[in-house]
Formats: C-alpha cells, sequence, structure tokens
C-alpha cells in the first residue's frame, strides 16, 4: 500500500514524507558511490591512477613537503587508508618520503617529476561530464548543492560513521559505526 505523504504516519513519530527522506538521500548517497567508482576504474584504465590515488597526489603537490596525517585531514580519510595510497603512488614512482632528520618519526612526502607532471595534466578527479554540468548551473544553485553535500558529510561525521571505504572505491561496506 502506498502512503500519501501528505498524511501523517506512525513511522518513528515523522510524517510519512519525510520518513521516505532518509531513504531517497541513502539510495542518491550510493548512486553517487557507485559512479565515482565506475569513474576511479576507467580513470586507472587510461592514465594507470584511481581517483583516490589521484586527490592524494594532488593533495602532495599543493601542500609539499607534508605528511600522510596531514593528508589525511585534508582529504578525509584515515591515516591507514592514505598510507596504503601513498604506497602505491610510491610504487608508480609518483612521490618520495623522507624521514625528517631530527625526529625520525615524521616522514615527508613530496611529488616526483614524474607526479608533478601527472598531476599538471590528469583529468579532474571528479567526472569531466559532471564538472561539465555542474559549471551550467547558476552559482547560487552551484553553492546550494555544494552546502547541502558538505551539511551531509557533517552530519555523517557528527555520527561517527567512517566513509573512507566508500571514498577508497573499495567493495567493503559503504559505512561502519565506529
Amino acid at each position: 500500500m502506498l502512503m500519501d505523504p501528505g498524511h501523517a504516519a506512525e513511522n518513528h513519530g515523522q510524517p510519512a514524507a519525510a520518513a521516505r527522506y532518509d531513504l531517497r538521500i541513502l539510495r542518491a548517497m550510493r548512486q553517487m558511490i557507485h559512479y565515482v567508482d565506475l569513474y576511479s576504474k576507467q580513470l586507472a584504465s587510461a592514465h594507470r591512477i584511481t581517483a583516490p590515488q589521484l586527490v592524494c597526489l594532488l593533495t602532495v603537490v599543493e601542500k609539499s613537503p607534508t605528511t600522510a596525517t596531514a593528508i589525511g585531514r585534508e582529504i578525509q580519510l584515515s591515516a591507514s587508508t592514505v598510507v596504503g595510497i601513498l604506497d602505491r603512488l610510491e610504487e608508480k614512482g609518483l612521490i618520495t618520503r623522507e624521514r625528517d632528520r631530527i625526529d625520525r618519526r615524521l616522514v615527508y612526502i613530496r611529488a616526483t617529476a614524474l607526479g608533478a607532471a601527472l598531476a599538471q595534466n590528469a583529468p579532474s578527479p571528479l567526472q569531466a561530464t559532471l564538472a561539465n554540468m555542474l559549471g551550467t548551473l547558476p552559482e547560487k544553485e552551484q553553492a546550494t548543492i555544494a552546502r547541502s553535500l558538505e551539511r551531509i558529510a557533517g552530519l555523517m561525521a557528527a555520527q561517527r560513521l567512517d566513509a573512507a571505504p566508500s571514498v577508497a572505491s573499495s567493495s567493503r561496506p559503504v559505512s561502519t559505526i565506529k
């Protein structure tokens, strides 16, 4: 039986329409994650770098020299996820790691010439079609979309949800409660 969104229904004390927003938001987020994962695979096939690797590399180029912890904070990934991505970037010759001479616990990350060139010539980590389509929207609408997504991310962070597995394009669950 379909619920009339205009009428209240007993669903955790929420009107029927409000009770469905969570499902709509979840579906939209799952679609976005799916498309980000597909684009990452296309990027890897065409450029031999995944979207999460490209985002890390761009951050290294922008913030160099930097640390894994600083990168994680900047791109909202756990330290262990960032270290795995950095391992792959280092294997590809795109970054170098160097221990601090005074405080040996610190490891500084820099882009190599190859990494800097790839970062300069790489496609957007956001799908080109999406980036182009967003550019056609009025600035006010772009700002509204950005604020809405940032608000959702903030709400998730407030609930201590870990979104790192979904961003890192893995087959693990989308989010887990800590």
